[in-house]
């Protein structure tokens, strides 16, 4: 028993003495944690300046856009080929993706040798030789005359300006095919591949292995967006946010980068990690000074690395008491399935005694535990700095999303990591030890980078489908100009239509007289009271309007119209408004003043007068009853004495649209137009009496109210209708009217992108083809939203949030596609106004006779001022369409208010100068 225990005495000792011995010998080669945080320092930073364009040609890693857009959805399906280049043998492979989101991938593959004559000799004859492998696949599968897609792994640093498309920047491993750098590899493929007449293939992807990996794994797991393969070379790739990468146009989603992370330290930036055997290894490779990083971790070096530490060793009569062999002297004797084996659990003493006596040695037991540490320490370095590259993935990962803590996967590959006994579980620990704040799940790719490349094939095949379905639904909404022309000419003719008092009662486009017959000429004074009624609030406004300064001072109070008085008796409305003004005039210390007093009544109303208006119908969602033909100042006075508290002088009632216009009036005398484009839409102008048949008299102008928002619903514009909005049409409290409106306004914007969204949920285009409850509720999508989704410094991050809100759980993808639909909505309702527009300024220059007509526009409206591209594009479509014009677009504040109080000035201003005469 003694004796037992005296050899495992003996036994420990001798190993802790080698072990000591080796790690004297290799200290360079032991990175502690402070170093390998250093070492995911410098990674980021290459990282950083290889995604800049200015930078990009200096850095050493490459970060090179693949434009692989997406992961898979798993509603992928069909029959893909997949072919592999890049490693010791060429591959060849057949999947079927089965449908209705089963999952179930089927895979036939056949491998092909690649001789060295081959990877050697010319590029033609490489690309003619794996045409002739595929077709003999093809042959043997029964796939010949069949059209397939087909994604090509291709496992060498490419750049990409498609995904069908790279050009080689450089061979790596033991590739080195002449003429093949500087070209494009699909292209040299698909032309050897029109010497087999028989196989009909169409390469829709081009991808690296390690872009293969991770969407092999992200089939299987949503939540992979990393990959890494740690084989015979070794290379890393991630989901990059496409407003980082300055190399592509967009900024929209994300996009896989491909690293190419061997090349890490090609610039210098490793040195002082870098040792005398990485140095020997290097000066006796392919390419020297290139793949530093790579030369440190992969499989083909790990091997050579063993190597020639222990030629060194001997030399130095550390090992085999300094015997050498020529087995030992001779490159590449030593391979990485010979360091897997000997750092073995249990077996590895034992093999690394076979191994050594392969080699023409004769060691002791001393070398064997050596020599075993001597490869435990080389494959240790390989698994730390592989974990510091990846760990700065990570923490860019974690830090675009711009999360505390981050879960996600890793998609891995390569044969180091699956036949190295103790690799994966080193990496995965230093990785977690290295970013505490991330919790990474290792996935291990099976039929990796092949399958990966039918998976992009197959995800690039559905985005083709998906996108060529949304571009659909899309064109629906870009209206070319000769549309827009038509519009114009239309909007144009309903204006004649409406002033002429034979057409007049049957024009969609009412044009009311609104009897405001001056705009401010700067000598209006005095204190006026102003309402304003138009929406869910109503305003009470004191204005004080002082002369010859152009001085205006405002006091106001916001009062809610809640939705049962909105919908209730028309008497109900005007008692309730006029509490509200009892609670101002108290509140202002004015009860017992007598005022002059201005309403603004935003609905379409017949005028006799500039105190005279007769509601023709009710908008926005008001309907109180008994209302519609008959005068809304009638029903005010008739409220006021009811309530018997005070007297005021009703000098007009206007239009906000009118109060828009005049308040700009009131600023710059060349407007004589007024827009609202809020919660709805219209427009007011300046017309020559002479022109409006439906009121006596020829001399001066007139404001004409137009009421454009009902434009269309004679069917005039039904071709550019959509079936869109005719849901939308069908919906609303009133069907069949106000359809331009419904175009064009707040109130309705949101809800046609609510109807596309179902649409496109229905057709499993959005949001993995399940519709919310949120989004089955009528008027959830505000048009808020779409000025803040389409806000250029918005994050796709934050588009997604705001989609979350509404209990729409999106991916990147989604997002896309709902702020796309969302530009398409606001767009095509600002060119509808511009065209609209076009025709009035063009109306006002042919009534004036002039060339050349100079004017300016007031407007007023939260999609006007609030929506981020909206006046802009509206802009630019009236300067397209009326090209003789030049407007200028002043935006109203406190516009229909004001405006009110200052129609109320004119108007006393007017009657004044009557009297006098």
């Amino acid at each position: 028993m003694f004796a037992v225990h005296l050899m495992a005495f003996y036994f420990s000792k001798l190993k802790e003495d080698q072990i000591k011995k080796v790690d004297r010998f290799l200290y360079h080669m032991r990175l502690s944690d402070e170093t390998l945080l250093d070492i995911m320092a410098r990674f980021q930073a290459e990282m950083q300046r290889g995604l800049g364009k200015d930078t990009n040609p200096t850095a050493s890693v490459k970060m090179l856009p693949t434009f692989v857009r997406a992961i898979p959805d798993r509603s992928e399906n069909g029959e893909f080929l997949s072919l592999d280049l890049g490693g010791s043998k060429f591959r060849v492979l057949k999947v079927q993706v089965s449908e209705e989101g089963k999952q179930k991938v089927q895979m036939e593959s056949q491998f092909y040798p690649t001789p060295n004559e081959i990877i050697r000799g010319n590029g033609a004859e490489l690309f003619e030789y794996v045409a002739d492998c595929l077709a003999d696949f093809m042959k043997t599968k029964g796939l010949m005359h069949k059209k397939l897609p087909l994604g090509m792994t291709f496992s060498f640093p490419c750049w990409q300006t498609k995904l069908e498309e790279g050009v080689l920047l450089s061979w790596t491993k033991k590739f080195k095919a002449r003429g093949v750098q500087d070209t494009d590899v699909v292209s040299r493929l698909t032309k050897a591949m029109k010497n087999h007449k028989d196989i009909d293939v169409d390469i829709l992807a081009l991808v690296n292995d390690t872009v293969g990996t991770m969407m092999t794994c992200a089939y299987d797991d949503p939540s992979c967006e990393v990959g890494v393969i740690i084989g015979t070379g070794t290379n890393a790739c991630y989901m990059e946010d496409m407003s980082n990468i300055d190399l592509v146009e967009g900024d929209e989603g994300r996009m896989c980068i491909n690293t190419e992370w061997g090349a890490f330290g090609d610039d210098g930036a490793l040195e002082d990690i870098r040792t005398e055997f990485d140095r020997d290894l290097d000066l006796g490779s392919l390419n020297p000074g290139k793949q530093l990083f790579e030369k440190m971790i992969s499989g083909l070096y790990l091997g050579e690395l063993v190597r020639l530490i222990l030629v060194k060793m001997t030399k130095a009569g550390l090992l085999f008491g300094g015997k050498k062999s020529s087995s030992l002297h001779t490159k590449g004797k030593i391979e990485t399935r010979h360091v897997a084996a000997m750092e073995k659990y249990k077996e590895g003493l034992a093999n690394t005694r076979e191994i050594l006596t392969n080699l023409g040695l004769e060691p002791s037991e001393a070398d064997c535990i050596a020599v075993q540490h001597v490869c435990t320490i080389v494959s240790f370095r390989s698994a730390n700095l592989c974990a510091a590259a990846l760990a700065a993935i990570l923490t860019r990962l974690r830090e675009n999303k711009k999360l505390a803590r981050l879960r996600t996967t890793v998609g891995v590959d390569g044969t180091v990591y699956k036949i190295h006994p103790q690799y994966p579980k080193r990496l995965h620990k230093v990785v977690r030890r290295l970013v505490p704040n991330c919790d990474v799940r290792f996935f291990l790719s099976e039929s990796g980078s092949t399958k990966g490349a039918a998976m992009v094939t197959a995800v690039a095949a559905r985005v083709q489908a998906q996108r060529k379905q949304v571009d659909q639904v899309l064109a629906l909404f870009r209206l070319t100009r000769e549309q827009l022309v038509g519009v114009r000419d239309k909007m144009r003719a309903e204006l004649e239509y409406g002033l002429k008092r034979d057409t007049h009662l049957l024009a969609t486009v009412k044009m009311l007289p609104s009897y405001v017959c001056g705009m401010p000429d700067g000598t209006e004074r005095g204190n006026f009271l102003a309402l304003d009624l138009g929406g869910t609030n109503f305003r009470v406004l004191l204005v004080k309007i002082r002369s010859g300064r152009r001085s205006v001072r405002m006091y106001n109070k916001i009062f809610a119209i809640p939705l049962e008085i909105m919908q209730g008796t028309g008497e109900e409305l005007f008692d309730h408004i006029v509490q509200c003004i009892s609670d101002f005039l108290d509140y202002m210390g004015l009860k017992g003043v007598p005022l002059p007093l201005g309403f603004t009544f935003s609905f379409p109303c017949r005028q006799t007068g500039i105190d005279k208006g007769i509601l023709i119908e009710w908008t926005k969602g008001f309907k109180a009853t008994d209302c519609e033909g008959e005068d809304m100042v009638d029903m005010l006075r008739e409220a006021i004495k009811r309530r018997n508290e005070f007297d005021l002088d009703i000098v007009a009632v206007v239009n906000d649209t009118v109060g828009t216009m005049m308040t700009c009036g009131y600023e710059d005398p060349n407007c004589e137009i007024g827009l609202i484009a809020g919660t709805g839409s219209n427009m007011c102008y300046m017309e020559e009496m002479r022109n409006i048949e439906v009121v006596e008299g020829d001399e001066g102008k007139m404001c004409i109210n137009t009421e454009w928002g009902g434009f269309g619903d004679n069917g005039c514009i039904d071709d550019i209708r959509t079936q869109y909005d005719k849901e939308v049409d069908e919906g609303s409290l009133n069907p069949g009217k106000q359809r331009y409106e419904k175009m064009t306004s707040g109130m309705y914007l949101g809800e046609i992108v609510r109807q596309i969204l179902i649409d496109l949920t229905k057709q499993g285009l959005l949001f993995r083809g399940q519709i919310s409850e949120r989004l089955r509720t009528r008027g959830i999508f505000e048009t808020k939203f779409l000025s803040q989704i389409e806000s250029d410094r918005l994050a796709l991050l934050q588009v997604r949030r705001i989609l979350q809100q509404l209990g729409l759980d999106s991916t990147c993808e989604d997002s896309i596609v709902v702020k796309e639909v969302c530009g398409a909505v606001s767009r095509r309702a600002a060119q509808l106004c511009g065209a609209g527009m076009a025709a009035i300024v063009e109306k006002r220059r042919e009534d004036q006779g002039l060339e050349h007509l100079k004017i300016t526009v007031g407007v007023d409206g939260t999609l006007y001022k609030l929506h981020p591209h909206f006046s802009w594009i509206l802009q630019e479509t009236v300067k397209e369409l009326a090209p003789k014009c030049d407007v200028t677009f002043m935006l109203s504040e406190d516009g229909s208010g004001k405006g009110a109080a200052l129609i109320t000035a004119v108007a006393k201003r007017l009657q004044q100068a009557q009297k006098e005469n």
